[in-house]
């Protein structure tokens, strides 16, 4: 059901992700992510194709927490914020972050002890059915999302989909 992967660079560091559909209290869950009642990122899954995409964000934003260079104000803000292709924080959240009438969310936590608590936690305050994170490419929008990172079909011959938007997200920083 859940996904869990070490991060090779930060070992002490693991990262979960959780899937949930049919979510029925995607307010509540935002109003009590935005208060930090809730500690992990609940993120839009219809904007992402992959699990990787997440992984990648997530690794890239304790990166930036461990050398003290982060741009939004928590460890989860700043994993939503690096799945977006641009430097706008508000569009990120806009983009990636919960909306009041979503009907899906993908949980994302970064954790380095026995996440069953923290698992158990989530599951606890979110209103819907968890199912295998590997389903989250059943919710994408590739429409939405070649658009948003301005993918060409050209670019889509030489590679996929996945590859172009984690390029997008690799390379924002440097643009």
């Amino acid at each position: 059901m859940h996904l869990t992967h070490t991060l090779e660079l930060f070992p002490d560091h693991k990262v979960t992700q959780m899937l949930f559909k049919e979510v029925k209290n995607a307010a509540e869950l935002r109003q009590s992510a935005v208060a930090g009642k809730i500690s992990g990122a609940l993120i839009n899954p219809t904007m992402l194709l992959n699990p990787f995409q997440v992984l990648v964000a997530a690794n890239k934003a304790v990166n930036l927490e461990k050398t003290g260079k982060m741009k939004t104000r928590s460890l989860y803000s700043e994993i939503i914020f690096n799945l977006s292709p641009t430097n706008n924080i508000s569009e990120a959240f806009k983009r990636f972050g919960i909306s009041d009438g979503d009907d899906s969310v993908l949980v994302v936590l970064v954790h380095n002890k026995d996440e069953s608590q923290l698992l158990s936690d989530i599951t606890a305050v979110v209103d819907g059915r968890q199912v295998s994170v590997e389903d989250i490419s059943s919710l994408s929008d590739q429409t939405k999302i070649k658009k948003l990172y301005k993918i060409t079909p050209q670019e889509e011959k030489c590679g996929t989909l996945l590859d172009a938007v984690v390029c997008r997200m690799a390379i924002k920083d440097v643009m």
